[in-house]
């Protein structure tokens, strides 16, 4: 399977104009392409003779020409207690990533990869001690939210599954525009938000080019504390990346955040409640305060209900909006930042 889905080329992540080529490529006029986008991105079809509306020889000649569809299921699927749902599905180049389907009342949310691994290397985080396979195409990112038998429930699309969005911005940017165009899934950019740990540049560059809401990784205030943490710190200071974001535009329908695990004895005391308070004075944002999910052989350790509770209410009286969110799907290992595909990479070796 590996080789195979390296030869194909997909039709799944090009975008309309790319398509419009490929109809030509096989002797169909352009307006072809818009209708290979709709049956791939809206009727979600897994096979080039799925699209009856081209001709049997346009149909033929895909399919020599080794075009396929590219919507690609996932091979094997975990059930929460809670109803959280966690995707294993297989990359191109051979490796392992792992969506997650949140339903929650009206909202169903699905958390998709970027990366198979990580290169961030987050203290915290299984993925970034997994460390880092490959970038993962536009098509591979789309394919998530495409595959998943819920598909036509979502509401709303998280990049924070593995790997970091900003370090693979050319294909996340390609899959934003497949998400929100009207060509593509029509989504509204509202529906979206991207993760970072603050790669500035390239968050800079995502924040001018589309819509979607951004969500930056905090997890401490003060730099010394936050390398120990984050070694990205060594790079693009939080200081800087809150400098950064000052000079953009919040005012609107656009949100930003900021994802706060709360460690025992690390970053949970008043000093850190101030910290923040400082660093974030009058930026138009809110804190989701995360409970810590223990990894094996890690120092860290999560607080109590109690201690999420205080943490909460005094940012909240401090001014900042704060929120504190629910874990889900911790028994699969689905929730914030257990996803790991390092099993699967091992035994394909």
């Amino acid at each position: 399977m590996e080789n195979e889905l390296k030869t194909e080329e997909w039709l799944v992540g090009k975008s309309l104009q790319e398509l419009k080529r490929v109809a030509e490529e096989v002797g169909l006029k352009s307006f072809a392409g818009r209708q290979m986008a709709d049956w791939i991105y809206k009727k979600r079809v897994a096979e080039v003779d799925e699209m009856t509306n081209l001709s049997l020889e346009a149909r033929r000649r895909l399919r020599e020409g080794g075009i396929v569809a590219g919507r690609i299921d996932p091979c094997e699927v975990q059930v929460s207690v809670d109803g959280t749902k966690k995707y294993l599905f297989q990359t191109r180049r051979g490796g392992y990533i792992e969506a997650v389907y949140i339903p929650d009342g009206d909202r169903a949310t699905l958390c998709v990869s970027s990366q198979a691994g990580c290169r961030m290397g987050c203290r915290f985080c299984m993925t970034g001690r997994q460390g880092f396979g490959h970038h993962l195409t536009a098509g591979e990112i789309v394919n998530q939210v495409l595959a998943i038998p819920e598909a036509e429930r979502l509401t709303n699309i998280v990049f924070m599954g593995m790997g970091e969005p900003m370090d693979n911005i050319e294909e996340v940017l390609r899959a934003v525009e497949i998400l929100t165009a009207e060509w593509g899934l029509g989504w509204s950019p509202t529906r979206i938000t991207v993760s970072t740990v603050g790669v500035i540049p390239a968050m800079e560059r995502l924040l001018r080019e589309t819509k979607v809401h951004l969500a930056v990784s905090l997890h401490d205030p003060f730099r010394e504390e936050r390398r120990e943490l984050m070694p990205v710190e060594n790079r693009y200071g939080i200081e800087q990346v809150v400098e950064a974001l000052r000079k953009q535009d919040f005012a609107h329908q656009r949100r930003l955040s900021f994802e706060y695990i709360v460690f025992k004895g690390v970053n949970d005391s008043k000093r850190h409640v101030e910290g923040l308070v400082r660093l974030l004075k009058g930026l138009a944002c809110r804190i989701n305060l995360i409970r810590f999910h223990a990894i094996p052989e890690s120092p860290l350790r999560g607080v109590s209900p109690e201690e999420m509770k205080r943490m909460n209410g005094a940012l909240n009286a401090a001014g900042i909006l704060t929120t504190t969110r629910g874990s889900r799907g911790e028994d699969i290992l689905a929730a914030c930042g257990l996803l790991s595909t390092l099993a699967q990479e091992e035994g394909s070796k």
